[in-house]
């Protein structure tokens, strides 16, 4: 097997023996495999062509990418001189590549590792497509490639961009271009370090959470008590989902239950089911949510929340794996596993009583802790991306973020992270006039997140009034708005709030606009 120093000698020694920059760009990309050939036989013997010489050691040529991908590039263009050139390029290299047009772009995408993507599709990097989507999400590297119908195509992609490959195409630059983005230690140390992690509404690319989602593959294989924690808003409840599909038990049910919307009596009998009889209304034997988990996952979001006598009987079924029905005597086993989360301090509520410290200990046996948004900056673009196209999907609209809004919606905090980030994007799609949000409309979207009051209007109203009444006002005044931009939808109309329907119903009816 050929050394390190053999592997970085070999082109090297075919340079000063004058192969051409085709054989160059393969001796750099083949790697261990040309150096295993043999040098000598790519350099000129008896006169003969270098070229010549390498097709016949390796003809029929069967590309080998540096990284385990037999078909490097992606050359996603539709037809045009410009494209028929470069492919001739490629293939007088014999790099291997695969073509793809608009239709077929992103199940090319999705069919095969590749190390680098040549778009001739995007012409405007700040659409949102499920094509630029999806380059986002797999961070390859990314050469543009002009085309008369893309006069701005010199400007790069804001992600992924290594170079450009103008319509004027000349050989020599391409296979520079190529060579590079190929030999890219940064993007290809990027791809090896994070296939793609994209399941519904888990998007990562910033490294802390790498790290997290390298830790839920790591503990998914056992049956580990899991404990969440983060902020509120940071996604615990879909890391808790892609915990549970990573699982042995992904097949068997993932049983939410959420400890905090759940009154004393009313959490106890859905935890555990009960009997018929058990209590006034219970009419028929009722399987409780451990029941229902039989075999896969019970996820108890908001753990902190449980009242003191539920934590006695959950400490049990952690203990034993075993509980009764209410108003039942026969013993049940659980074979589930137990996924928690919280926002809570837990270690300050069992110093003052609060939360019992042998529960505490038999749940956060694994913990898992989610960094705030404000932490991941790398993922609120993608994340703004995709929350934007979701909200056109769903009000048919082609609404875009510019350069200098996503720019300013990256360096915001997002104290109510990746929930806000969703509902204010949303609100952005909804309420713009035009098809681009800019940085204004985005300034103003953000005055009025912050509750932002209106200055009095010219009638004289004095400048001392209550701050109830001036909140009640402005609170009738978004909700007022809010349902003339959903068209009367309520469950929009609660989304673009950034509130539940049940709290969107309760205001309607305070301020009367039911």
């Amino acid at each position: 097997m050929p050394t390190g120093s053999a592997v970085a000698a070999a082109p090297r020694a075919a340079e000063n023996q004058g192969i051409t920059r085709g054989a160059r760009v393969r001796l750099r990309y083949l790697g261990v495999q040309a150096v295993a050939l043999g040098t000598r036989s790519f350099v000129r013997a008896g006169g003969e062509p270098a070229e010549t010489t390498l097709s016949k050691v390796s003809e029929p040529f069967e590309p080998v990418a540096a990284h385990g991908s037999a078909t490097p590039v992606l050359v996603a263009a539709p037809e045009s001189a410009t494209l028929r050139a470069l492919l001739k390029v490629l293939r007088d290299a014999q790099i291997g590549f695969r073509r793809a047009d608009e239709g077929s772009a992103l199940s090319a995408l999705d069919a095969a590792p590749y190390e680098l993507v040549i778009d001739g599709i995007t012409s405007d990097f700040e659409l949102v497509t499920p094509w630029r989507e999806r380059l986002l999400e797999l961070e390859l590297p990314i050469l543009t490639l002009a085309s008369a119908a893309d006069a701005n195509c010199q400007a790069p992609a804001r992600a992924g961009t290594f170079g450009h490959i103008g319509a004027e195409l000349d050989a020599a630059s391409v296979l520079d271009e190529v060579e590079s983005a190929l030999r890219s230690g940064h993007f290809s140390s990027l791809r090896r370090a994070a296939t793609p992690i994209v399941a519904d509404d888990l998007l990562v690319r910033s490294s802390a959470m790498r790290a997290v989602v390298s830790l839920l593959e790591r503990v998914a294989p056992s049956a580990a008590t899991v404990m969440i924690r983060g902020e509120s808003g940071t996604g615990k409840e879909v890391v808790a989902r892609r915990l549970h599909e990573l699982s042995p038990r992904a097949q068997a049910p993932l049983v939410k239950v959420h400890c905090a919307a759940l009154p004393e009596p009313i959490l106890e009998s859905e935890l555990f089911g009960y009997e018929r009889g058990a209590f006034t209304g219970a009419h028929a034997r009722k399987p409780g949510r451990v029941e229902l988990a039989e075999g896969g996952t019970l996820f108890l979001d908001e753990i902190g929340e449980i009242p003191l006598s539920v934590q006695v009987k959950l400490l049990r079924l952690l203990q034993d794996r075993q509980y009764e029905r209410l108003g039942g005597t026969k013993t049940l086993t659980a074979n589930v596993r137990f996924v928690t989360a919280t926002h809570r301090n837990l270690e300050k509520m069992v110093r003052s009583g609060a939360f019992r410290e042998d529960l505490y200990y038999r749940l956060n046996v694994v913990r898992v802790d989610l960094p705030p948004l404000r932490e991941r900056r790398d993922d609120i673009e993608a994340l703004a991306l995709r929350f934007c196209h979701l909200a056109n999907q769903e009000t048919g609209r082609t609404v875009r973020i510019g350069s200098e809004a996503m720019a300013r919606i990256v360096r915001a905090d997002w104290r109510g992270n990746v929930r806000e980030l969703q509902n204010f994007v949303e609100r952005l799609v909804v309420l713009s006039e035009s098809e681009s949000v800019n940085d204004t409309d985005v300034i103003r979207e953000q005055a009025r997140a912050l509750g932002g009051l209106e200055q009095e209007d010219s009638r004289g109203e004095s400048s001392i009034i209550s701050l109830d009444s001036a909140l009640r006002r402005a609170e009738r005044q978004a909700l007022q708005k809010a349902l003339r931009k959903a068209n009367g939808n309520r469950a929009l109309a609660a989304r673009i709030l950034g509130v539940s329907r049940r709290t969107l119903f309760y205001k309607l009816r305070e301020h009367d606009l039911g």
